[in-house]
């Protein structure tokens, strides 16, 4: 069986947002013309305290963009987003979420970041969400979402290296583009671990998954 991982589609990643991700609204209506052709669709979605360490706030003399050492990690500081609670941490309310079989949540450690929906940013701990993708017997996933060079890139490469046959389709994804390039050099990063980059006419243009 395939697999359809949505990658963080929060209300903080949309225009207006937190943490908005350009043109993150535009990729919703293709995601929602995928979902009837998986069998299995999976939602991630970052749920973070309001005291994680990403968050730029919550460090005194530092500012959005930098980075930092956190406890070992390198990690880039955000905006504070995806609140527990608020609705920045809540799905768009076009997104259809009624074919949705499950949720994973991640970044609920404020000690540690979590970009990918399998293990937090030191693979210290897993989500579950490969075991629970082997008890359902899915041997490839398919990744939408947000942003391509974070938490989309980071998913799809834990993917691969759980092995599974990973599939990225680019036009149902944004990026931040937090310095030139980063999303080209995401893309090339994955294809070559070996995830194969994609669009959703092909994939529409199959039959029923």
């Amino acid at each position: 069986m395939k697999t359809l991982i949505i990658v963080d589609i929060q209300n903080d990643f949309l225009p207006k947002g937190a943490l908005a991700v350009n043109e993150g609204d535009q990729i919703v209506s293709i995601i929602n013309e995928l979902i009837p052709h998986y069998g299995h669709v999976i939602a991630t979605q970052d749920s973070h305290p309001d005291d994680h360490g990403s968050f730029a706030d919550n460090h005194d003399e530092h500012e959005i963009g930098e980075v930092i050492d956190l406890h070992g990690l390198e990690q880039v500081l955000w905006p504070s987003h995806c609140i527990q609670g608020t609705l920045g941490a809540q799905f768009s309310p076009s997104l259809n979420t009624d074919e949705v079989d499950h949720i994973f949540q991640k970044g609920t450690d404020p000690k540690i970041d979590s970009y990918s929906a399998f293990y937090d940013n030191g693979h210290r701990k897993a989500t579950g969400l490969a075991e629970h993708l082997r008890e359902i017997a899915t041997s490839e996933v398919h990744i939408v979402g947000l942003a391509t060079d974070y938490c989309v890139k980071f998913t799809a490469l834990d993917a691969v290296a759980e092995g599974f046959k990973t599939t990225l389709i680019a036009d149902a994804c944004r990026g931040v583009n937090l310095n030139s390039g980063d999303v080209e050099n995401a893309i090339e990063e994955m294809q070559h671990a070996g995830i194969i980059i994609t669009t959703s006419d092909v994939i529409l243009g199959e039959t029923k998954l």
